[in-house]
């Protein structure tokens, strides 16, 4: 995820372009540039690195103008760069744009343009914006129509930018992507979110999907996608950036559950080839000389390497997951051939760290399987796969989880096939699968019963989430989120060991959510069963098909059918909503749950 912002009106643009930047840092900090017109052509700036930075180096340059576009980096399509930092132009230098998503078909349309004698400079999918828009001024369009042509032809999610020289205009759209426009009294602005103009101005204009706006000093012009015009109401918001930030939702937590689909779009993009896996860093091969994995992780990321382990040790990899503060006080043995996994959403777990660290002195090799470019966890390995997810302000994991699941099942089919020289058992329906994993996650956020079943979950002694296979992560997981926000008590178990002690503890007022997936569903039925029979409410999510599971659960919660693999993937994201609505009926505080913190960087 990334963060856009412009400015029109007066002769400063600069230093509130710079501001804003900084107020959006939190979207991404890879890069950071901005483009200025100011008579003389369009003057751009942009450098690998904080904001800071960039703002260090224009400080002795004459570098302002009446209008100017910004942005700050996530990198999803090539490294942190100056060359790939945005704003990105084209051939003649007469566009600059600025880019958050990711267009799915820039492949197509950047060989397209190559074959008709445009030159790229960057690794982005963002340079084809600018070059498009380009061709279309040449054959002599108005700026805004060649805006238009060129969207036209762009599939996947995005929220655009863009000025012209010559022209007093920013010109801007959105798909999937989120754009606001600030109304002020001397200069309009335009950025991601609220808090970048904050500070200039609290009238708001929120755009929609398919939205074009022409923004000028003196106004904004909004037409839909035919051209017609729309009217959008201007708001006054609170002056609280973390109230803004969230949009229409209620909390962060809501707001990263429904933005699954796009972060699991972000994960996948360009990873999935026809039958196998595209992994960018890691061609075929380059787990040859690994002859066994272990996972090293906490929290959340502890269960998604659980899952990992599971998909591994199926197609017959030696694989374990170790909590990583265990791991570093006790450490498993490793050689030369052991590849050792380090889960961590952002990069600077400290028990993580020292894991992987502890692992590397005795000779392992170690990756880095993380969401934040340039964290420590990234540096020091050896290696580092991320899972793209864009940025997490909700301290309770929940986008972060689906993405890293989806990354090590991306993983998985690499380091199977390298280690074993066979690809995984019904591999190509996998991979289907995972690659429709964010519709199938979408289908359940626009349409889940989940804040209705959330209420058989209000005020007893305890609940107990079972699942086997790649389900018992999910429980685990469940359970976890539960408590995090609720306060309640709340423990994940393997289905197998419920009548092993746990048995003793259900009564009518403990509920039990039973994680199917597809797999030992005959024997998750007993279980079920088991549970009912002493009296205990128990919730069932499994795939829609899963009727035998349904007749024996009090409530039925389905999620789409899918490969049994992934069902796990899509139950979560029902946990997480039942966690929420629960969480949420008994008025906790949800984005910042008591004595917890985001990112665990003290051991």
């Amino acid at each position: 995820m990334c963060g856009i912002t412009a400015r029109v009106g007066g002769d400063g643009s600069l230093e509130p372009l710079l501001s804003s930047l900084q107020n959006l840092e939190y979207r991404g900090y890879d890069s950071a540039g901005i483009a200025v017109q100011n008579g003389r052509g369009i003057e751009i700036s942009k450098f690998e690195g904080e904001v800071s930075k960039l703002e260090s180096e224009l400080a002795d340059r004459d570098h302002d103008g009446p209008i100017g576009i910004g942005h700050t980096r996530w990198s999803t399509h090539g490294p942190p760069t100056d060359a790939n930092a945005h704003p990105h132009t084209g051939c003649q230098g007469r566009v600059a744009a600025v880019h958050n998503g990711i267009i799915e078909n820039y492949t197509e349309l950047r060989e397209a343009l190559q074959e008709r004698g445009h030159e790229f400079t960057s690794d982005t999918d963002t340079e084809v914006i600018p070059h498009l828009v380009e061709e279309r001024l040449a054959d002599g369009l108005d700026p805004e129509a060649a805006f238009r042509d060129a969207i036209d032809q762009l599939e996947g999610s995005y929220a655009i930018a863009m000025i012209v020289d010559g022209e007093p205009t920013v010109y801007a759209t959105r798909n999937g992507s989120p754009l606001v426009i600030g109304v002020g009294d001397d200069a309009n602005y335009l950025a991601s979110d609220v808090p970048a103009f904050l500070e200039f101005t609290d009238r708001v204009v929120y755009l929609e999907d398919d939205d074009v706006v022409a923004l000028t000093d003196g106004d904004h012009r909004i037409t839909d996608a035919d051209g017609d015009p729309v009217s959008r109401p201007v708001d006054t918001v609170d002056w609280d950036p973390e109230d803004a930030e969230k949009g229409s939702y209620d909390h962060y937590m809501l707001k990263e559950i429904h933005e699954q689909p796009v972060a699991l779009r972000q994960t996948l993009h360009g990873r999935i080839d026809g039958d196998d896996v595209a992994l960018e860093e890691f061609p075929p091969g380059s787990f040859d000389d690994v002859d066994r994995v272990q996972f090293v992780a906490c929290g959340t990321s502890y269960h998604a390497a659980l899952y990992g382990e599971w998909l591994l040790s199926k197609d017959g990899v030696d694989a374990t997951t170790y909590i990583a503060s265990e791991y570093a006080a006790s450490p498993a043995p490793v050689d030369e051939d052991t590849l050792v996994v380090g889960v961590t959403q952002s990069g600077e777990t400290a028990d993580t760290l020292e894991a992987l660290e502890s692992a590397r002195e005795r000779g392992a090799r170690t990756l880095a399987l993380t969401n934040v470019i340039g964290s420590t966890a990234a540096r020091t390995c050896d290696d580092a796969l991320f899972i793209r997810a864009g940025p997490e302000i909700g301290v309770a994991a929940t986008k972060t989880f689906s993405s890293q699941v989806a990354t090590l099942v991306l993983l998985a089919e690499r380091l199977v096939r390298d280690i074993t020289g066979s690809p995984t058992s019904d591999h190509a329906d996998r991979l289907d699968a995972l690659a429709s994993l964010p519709e199938h996650v979408e289908s359940i956020t626009t349409d889940s019963r989940a804040a209705d079943i959330s209420q058989r979950c209000l005020g007893d002694n305890g609940h107990f989430f079972i699942g086997r296979g790649n389900a018992f992560p999910v429980a685990l997981e469940g359970a976890l989120k539960f408590k995090e926000i609720t306060y309640g008590h709340a423990e994940g178990f393997a289905a197998g060991e419920l009548k092993h002690g746990p048995l003793a503890l259900v009564t009518p007022e403990t509920p039990v959510i039973a994680i199917g997936t597809g797999h030992d569903e005959a024997r998750l039925k007993s279980n079920v069963t088991e549970s009912r029979t002493r009296g205990a409410p128990v919730i069932a999510i499994a795939p829609r098909t899963a009727s035998d599971l349904a007749d024996v659960a009090e409530e039925f919660l389905p999620v789409p059918a899918t490969h049994p693999d992934l069902v796990a993937i899509l139950a979560n994201v029902q946990l997480q909503l039942i966690a929420y609505h629960a969480a949420n009926a008994m008025e906790r505080s949800i984005d910042k749950p008591r004595n917890l913190a985001k990112s665990v960087t003290v051991e």
